[in-house]
């Protein structure tokens, strides 16, 4: 994916901040000067956080997990609508519903109410009532069209959030957070960056820097779209693959290469050097973690990119390994990694991690469409 470079972004204004007196203190690291009143935002730092939420929404989108757009500024909704439908992902440009997300279940009845509507239009149920109740029963469907219609096909909870302006938005990011699910956000400099785990230094208020920042990152969404796409084609390839393999591991058993990876990873460091013996546990863990092939442990509702990547440090790079995990050394594990991840609650990630180790993703779906958060 090519990089957006400095000179785009300020030719599209994504350098204008807030006037000065409506600053957050909090934005002082991504502030670059103050002229005429106005803070200047910058731009090399907005690239380069660009970049690493780029790289992460790639990889959720990648998961097979939603991500919802959320942006009902007036210039925002159009540009936003229209990037994320491109990509067909969630997106709400109207009024937020109160409990959107903690209250999910409800909503969910609120969209099946529009398709059962949709049928009775279908099977002809429809004409049956009077007209008083024909004009009744559109107006709902319109209303509901309205504010629902943009995330009806979004089944579960959302992977992620994307967030334009955490100022307006503020019920968004108070229920994102009670439900640990990762916010990304154009974060302007009246804004608290605290709230967001992803943030893009950015001006929200002018339509061409909400139009170049969504770019991007709608880009970097299909990326991942493309590249899950991609592994779904080759799957039948690769079992393929596996089995011509598969003789001739027989055949050259005798070649050096493959043996001193399994062999001095376990034997050696814990037999002949007693004395440090953590040590080498300490290296051995990392060589296997190496060797290993790591799974997406985002699957697991309420791990996010960040406490996915502190788990696959401590050794816990599978579904396997998860699912063997103690909630409290967990805890300590993401705690320690950052402050930030101290609000999560690991309780039941080693029961969902035992359901996608035993391949049993059916159930794990059903189960987290049913739990809030990932909290029973």
């Amino acid at each position: 994916m090519a990089r957006v470079e400095v000179k785009q972004l300020l030719e599209a204004g994504v350098h204008f901040g807030h006037l000065t007196r409506k600053w957050n203190p909090n934005m002082a690291p991504y502030i670059y000067m103050e002229r005429n009143g106005i803070h200047v935002i910058n731009l090399y730092k907005t690239v380069a956080k660009l970049d690493e939420t780029n790289e992460a929404l790639s990889k959720i989108a990648a998961s097979g997990r939603k991500i919802l757009f959320v942006a009902t500024k007036k210039q925002a909704k159009d540009i936003v609508a229209e990037k994320a439908a491109a990509v067909n992902m969630p997106y709400i440009t109207e009024r937020w519903p109160g409990g959107m997300l903690t209250n999910f279940v409800t909503i969910r009845k609120a969209v099946k109410k529009m398709a059962s509507i949709d049928r009775m239009k279908k099977d002809g149920t429809f004409l049956t009532l009077s007209k008083k109740e024909r004009l009744q029963v559109d107006r709902l469907r319109a209303k509901l069209e309205k504010n629902l219609g943009s995330i009806s096909e979004m089944t579960r909870l959302p992977g992620a959030l994307f967030i334009v302006d955490t100022m307006r938005e503020h019920i968004a990011v108070k229920e994102a957070q009670k439900l640990n699910i990762p916010i990304f956000a154009m974060v302007d400099t009246n804004c608290d960056p605290r709230d967001v785990d992803y943030l893009i230094p950015s001006n929200d208020d002018a339509s061409k820097s909400i139009d170049i920042i969504m770019t991007e990152v709608t880009n970097a969404v299909a990326e991942g779209l493309a590249d899950r796409k991609a592994e779904k084609g080759d799957a039948p390839e690769g079992k393929s693959e596996k089995k011509d393999k598969a003789p001739k591991k027989k055949l050259t058993a005798e070649k050096p290469e493959p043996t001193p990876a399994k062999v001095d990873t376990k034997p050696a460091p814990m037999v002949d050097n007693v004395p440090n013996v953590e040590v080498n546990v300490e290296a051995t863990k990392e060589a296997v973690a190496k060797d290993a092939k790591a799974d997406d442990l985002t699957k697991v509702e309420g791990i996010g990119p960040k406490a996915a990547e502190a788990l696959v440090a401590a050794g816990i790079a599978t579904f396997a390994d998860l699912s063997k995990g103690d909630a409290d050394k967990i805890k300590e594990i993401l705690t320690e990694a950052s402050s930030r991840m101290a609000h999560l609650d690991p309780t039941s990630w080693p029961k969902q991690a035992k359901m996608a180790a035993d391949g049993k993703w059916d159930e794990l779906k059903e189960w987290q469409d049913n739990t809030k958060g990932g909290v029973e």
